[in-house]
């Protein structure tokens, strides 16, 4: 062990000074200042000690690391601010005994500190892994210079080595200290191969995040490139901002419907496209169409009203006079609808010669369930498009008749009368009935197929009542329905509609 010497000490902020390194400070505090007047007055040796938090501006002996640098001042420069530059190089650890009295500056008793070798055989292993994984480390690390990646392999002293690469690292002050404490020299290598590491990992990371964020930007910057690019050529066509606005328009709309999941996601898809087309294009005129009926239909659940059945009793009397078979037919009917809460049962189907009112027998029913009343002619439909739409390859395509009724009805719990459904006809073009066996059908209607949205419709609150002269209509879709016959009206009858219904019209 070295005797004791006694020299000021000059406490250190954010670093930590190992041996063998040459490294320039800048010094402010009055009393750093003055321990280094006192130095250069003669042999120019000085402690290097870090502070343990680096905001202390004038830190007690207690708060500096009692672990430091025995080092030699090689230059120093005053600067005309009063602070002081100076070149320092790092000579052997020491370790801070005590502390002097003195109050000009800070001033200890110190006893450099030897390095252990430990086995030479391990030294010499774990050298050349540090220089190795030294080497990785500087191509991920751009802020250690170049010629360090050349200088440290040429290092032979594996407690130099240790120090070298230890100066390098861009770890935390605590860590380094750690390692000027660690007087064992294998174990100084492996600490610092270990923060090594932990390092690359770190920056392996950062570099991956660095060439996501450079490819999302390039990305960004192309897209606008191409924006601006687009609206330059736009304005040269003369074509204005009126097309962002209806996009903008657009994408409100859809925020503001309660479109279900599929439709949400095809409608966002029909925007981001109508964006990148030209609003004078033919295609553009098309997805524009589509939106706005998508748009426009109703969508998600309507407020169901409770049927009160005598008031829609009442209202059958006043409305038809006689046919009291049916009524009481279409009153139970409803009475198992208030009953189950449910439109699961078979649909009623109205059959009679033309002009015994089965027309406006449907009128009261929706009136009396308080249901927005939609009437729907089947009258000569031979196409099943007619129905279910047209696909939106064919020029002039449209929706079919029940999402129409639907857009008229603007409520997705609608009464809506299929009307004369025995006229339906059939030709090369599809068979009408067949879409009509899923539009009646409970357990099929919530997910009906529209050709031209091309997304699934839930009918399931739809109410449907249907009309027919005759029972000359397809087997299957007779299944689906509760067949009631209006039979023609006596002759008292008729003086009485027309005492009651007729005359006050006309008087």
């Amino acid at each position: 062990m070295t005797e004791p010497k006694i020299l000021p000490v000059l406490p250190l902020r954010d670093i930590v000074v190992f041996p063998h390194m040459v490294v320039p400070l800048f010094v402010g505090r009055e009393k750093s200042v003055k321990a280094l007047d006192e130095i250069m007055k003669g042999e120019k040796q000085i402690l290097l000690a870090t502070q343990k938090n680096s905001v202390d501006d004038d830190p007690s002996p207690d708060a500096i690391y009692p672990i430091g640098v025995l080092a030699t001042v090689l230059q120093l420069l005053k600067l005309p601010d009063g602070t002081v530059k100076v070149l320092v190089e790092g000579k052997g650890r020491a370790r801070l005994t005590r502390f002097t009295d003195r109050e000009e500056y800070f001033e200890a008793e110190a006893v450099e500190i030897e390095d252990e070798p430990g086995d030479a055989s391990q030294a010499e292993a774990m050298l050349r892994a540090v220089v190795e994984q030294f080497e990785n480390y500087v191509k991920l690390n751009k802020k250690v210079p170049p010629e360090a990646l050349s200088s440290i392999p040429q290092i032979t002293d594996a407690s130099k080595l240790a120090d070298s690469v230890a100066a390098h690292l861009s770890v935390k002050i605590a860590d380094k200290q750690g390692l000027l404490e660690t007087f064992d020299v294998p174990k100084r290598l492996e600490k610092v191969y270990g923060l090594m590491e932990g390092e690359i990992s770190v920056l392996q990371v950062e570099k991956k995040i660095r060439s996501r964020v450079k490819r999302q930007m390039e990305k960004t910057q192309r897209e606008y490139y191409l924006n601006e690019q687009m609206k330059a050529i736009q304005r040269e066509l003369g074509e204005t901002d009126d097309a962002r606005d209806e996009i903008m328009d657009l994408e409100k709309r859809i925020r503001k419907t309660r479109l279900s999941k599929e439709a949400r996601t095809k409608a966002e898809a029909e925007v981001k496209k109508l964006r990148n087309m030209s609003p004078m294009s033919a295609e553009s005129t098309v997805v524009r169409n589509y939106l706005d009926w998508l748009l426009s239909v109703p969508w998600g659940k309507a407020k169901q009203k409770p049927i009160d059945l005598a008031k829609a009793e009442e209202i059958l009397e006043e409305d038809h006079f006689g046919l009291e078979k049916v009524k009481e037919r279409i009153v139970e009917y409803l009475a198992v609808q208030a009953r189950t809460g449910s439109l699961k049962g078979p649909i009623l189907c109205l059959v009679g010669p033309p002009g015994v009112g089965k027309t406006s027998l449907a009128k009261s029913i929706a009136k009396a369930t308080g249901r927005e009343y939609v009437r729907m002619s089947l009258g000569g439909v031979r196409d099943e498009s007619e129905i279910r739409g047209h696909r939106r390859t064919y020029i002039g395509s449209m929706p079919g008749k029940i999402i129409q009724s639907m857009k008229k009805a603007k409520t997705t719990n609608a009464f809506v009368l299929l009307d004369e459904i025995d006229k339906l006809g059939s030709d090369w073009r599809g068979d009408p009935s067949s879409a009509l066996l899923e539009v009646l059908d409970p357990a099929q209607n919530s997910t009906f197929g529209d050709h031209y949205l091309e997304v699934d419709y839930d009918l399931s609150q739809v109410m449907f009542v249907t009309t027919a002269n005759s029972l000359n209509m397809p087997q299957p879709l007779m299944d689906r329905m509760e067949i009631i016959r209006v039979s023609g009206y006596t002759e008292d009858e008729k003086v009485e509609i027309a005492k009651r219904h007729v005359l006050p019209k006309v008087t």
